[in-house]
C-alpha cells in the first residue's frame, strides 16, 4: 500500500527523440545523414551550419517515415504541419535556433495524441513532431569534470522525430518499459536502427510530491533513463525540488544528476513561424499511401505468434519486444516445426546469453538454421542437452557453423558394445560406488554419471542406465 502512495507521488514524462537513420541525406539539406565513424565537422554545408544565405528545403521522405510512427501509434495527422523556430543560445546550434515545430500559438506539429499500451498503463502520447537534430557535443570524461568540450557539427541537420508524452508514467520501470515498447515498434517499422549510438534517446522530465518539474536531459540508453530517474525521485524525495523548473544532466559516470541551469519557460523560446519553410500539406492521398506500406506491428504480431504457433503469451510478448529476436524465432522454425521447443530453447538459453553480453539480438552470430538443427538434434535425441547448449553458445561467440558433420561428431553412442566398454572400466575402477549402487538403486545415478564422463558425455543416457542396472542384477545373482 506505501509502495501504491508512493507511486502516486510520482509523475514522469518522457520526450524521446528518434533519428530516421533509413535517410540518406539530413532533414533540410543534401549533406549524408549517417554521421556515425564519420571524420568529425566533415558532412556540413552553409544550410546546417547557418550561413547567412541560405535556404532550407524540405527531404519529404522523411516526412513520411515520421507519418508512419504517427500512424503506427494511433495519433491524428494535422491536416498541415508548420515549422517554427525555436530559439536560444547552445554551442551545438551554429545558427542559435532550431527548426522544429509548436503546437499552440497557430503552430500545428505533424500529429497529435495516440498512445503506447503498457501491461498495468496507458501511456498518452500529446504531440509528434518533426525537427532537426543539433551537432553533438563530446567531452573528455563527465560534463562535470571535462575541461573543455568538443562539437561535431556533422549531426546537426539530421532528421529528428520527436514523441512527447502525457505525464502517465508513474515509475523509472514503466518509463523503461515504455521506452523498450517504442524501440520494438520503430525497429518494425524500418525506419530507425535504434542499435546506433544516440538514434534513440530521451529527456525525461520528472516531479514528486506537487513539486516543480525538473528535466534530465539527454539520457542515451534504457537503463541509464531507469537509473536516472532513480535518482532523482530520491533525490527530490530527500532534498525537495527547487522552487522553480530546473535542468539537469545524467552523469553516467557517476550515476547521478547534476543542475545544468533553471530550465526555460516556453517564452523564453520566442517560438516563432519558420518564413523560409511554407506550411507542408499532408493530404489524405499521402496518409494513405504511407498506412497501406505499414508492416506488421510488435502488438499484432505478438497475437499472431500466439494464435500461429500456438506459444503463451509471455512467450510471445518476449519474442515480439524486439524484432530481430521475432525474425530469428520465425526463420528457426522453418529449419525445425515445434515452435513450443524453438521458443523456450531462444528465450532461456539465447537470450540469457544476449543479456549476459549485454548485445542486441540483431548482434547475434548465430544463424537460425543452426540454432534449429542444435534444438532439433537434442529434441529427437542425437545429442544430450550439455553438448546442444555448448553448441549453440559457441557458434553465438564465433559465428562457426553448426552443420551436419558437427552434430555428427558429437553425437550420442547408441552402440551396446562402446557403452558396456565405457561401463567395464567404471566398474573396475570404481569398487565402492559399484557396492554403494549394489545396496542402494539412487546410487546408479553416480555410476552412470562417470561413464557420461569418460565418454565425453556422448554415450546413450538411456541405454548406459539399462547396462548398468542389468550388471548389477547380475551381480546381486
Amino acid at each position: 500500500m506505501l509502495q501504491e502512495q508512493e507511486d502516486l507521488d510520482v509523475k514522469i514524462g518522457l520526450e524521446a527523440h528518434c533519428h530516421l537513420t533509413k535517410l540518406k541525406t539530413k532533414l533540410f539539406c543534401r549533406c549524408s545523414a549517417d554521421y556515425y565513424d564519420k571524420e568529425p565537422n566533415t558532412d556540413i554545408c552553409p544550410v546546417c551550419m547557418g550561413l547567412p544565405g541560405s535556404l532550407p528545403v524540405l527531404n519529404e521522405e522523411a516526412v513520411k517515415h515520421a507519418l508512419a510512427i504517427a500512424i503506427a501509434l494511433g495519433s491524428k495527422i494535422s491536416d498541415k504541419m508548420i515549422f517554427y523556430r525555436k530559439n536560444y543560445f547552445y554551442p551545438d546550434l551554429p545558427k542559435n535556433f532550431q527548426i522544429s515545430q509548436y503546437d499552440k500559438a497557430g503552430g500545428q506539429p505533424l500529429a497529435l495524441g495516440g498512445q503506447i499500451t503498457l501491461k498495468d498503463t496507458v501511456v498518452r502520447i500529446r504531440r509528434i513532431q518533426l525537427e532537426e537534430d543539433p551537432a553533438k557535443i563530446v567531452y573528455e570524461g563527465s560534463i562535470s569534470t571535462s575541461p573543455y568540450a568538443l562539437i561535431d557539427y556533422n549531426r546537426s541537420g539530421v532528421a529528428l522525430v520527436e514523441i512527447v508524452t502525457e505525464p502517465d508514467l508513474k515509475t523509472p520501470k514503466q518509463a523503461k518499459l515504455f521506452l523498450q515498447k517504442l524501440r520494438a515498434i520503430l525497429e518494425h517499422l524500418g525506419v530507425c536502427n535504434c542499435n546506433l549510438e544516440g538514434a534513440l534517446r530521451c529527456d525525461a522530465n520528472i516531479s514528486v510530491r506537487g513539486g516543480y518539474r525538473v528535466e534530465v536531459k539527454n539520457i542515451g540508453s534504457f537503463k541509464d533513463v531507469e537509473k536516472a530517474l532513480s535518482f532523482e525521485v530520491t533525490r527530490q524525495k530527500m532534498l525537495g525540488a527547487k522552487k522553480g523548473m530546473e535542468t539537469r544532466h545524467w552523469d553516467d559516470v557517476r550515476g547521478i544528476t547534476v543542475s545544468l541551469r533553471v530550465k526555460e519557460e516556453e517564452m523564453d523560446y520566442r517560438y516563432f513561424p519558420e518564413a523560409d519553410l511554407p506550411p507542408y500539406i499532408i493530404t489524405k492521398e499521402l496518409i494513405e499511401a504511407v498506412a497501406s506500406s505499414l508492416p506488421e506491428l510488435p502488438d499484432a504480431r505478438r497475437e499472431r505468434l500466439i494464435r500461429q504457433y500456438d506459444l503463451p503469451p509471455q512467450s510471445a510478448e518476449i519474442l515480439t519486444s524486439h524484432k530481430a529476436l521475432a525474425d530469428f524465432f520465425e526463420a528457426a522454425v522453418k529449419g525445425y516445426s515445434s515452435p513450443l521447443k524453438i521458443a523456450n530453447w531462444l528465450i532461456s538459453d539465447i537470450l540469457g546469453y544476449i543479456n549476459r553480453n549485454d548485445l542486441d539480438p540483431s548482434a547475434l552470430k548465430l544463424k537460425p538454421e543452426d540454432f534449429a538443427a542444435v534444438v532439433k538434434a537434442v529434441e529427437e535425441g542425437q545429442i544430450n542437452e550439455q553438448t546442444g547448449k555448448r553448441l549453440m553458445l559457441k557458434a553465438a561467440a564465433t559465428g562457426e557453423g553448426v552443420g551436419d558433420k558437427l552434430i555428427s561428431a558429437v553425437s550420442k553412442i547408441k552402440d551396446e558394445a562402446s557403452i558396456a566398454k565405457f561401463v567395464d572400466r567404471v566398474f573396475e575402477e570404481n569398487v565402492e560406488a559399484v557396492k554403494d549402487a549394489l545396496a542402494d538403486a539412487k546410487a546408479v545415478n553416480y555410476l552412470i554419471g562417470l561413464v557420461m564422463g569418460i565418454s565425453g558425455g556422448k554415450a546413450d543416457p538411456h541405454l548406459t542406465r539399462s547396462i548398468i542396472v542389468a550388471r548389477l542384477r547380475s551381480m546381486r545373482g
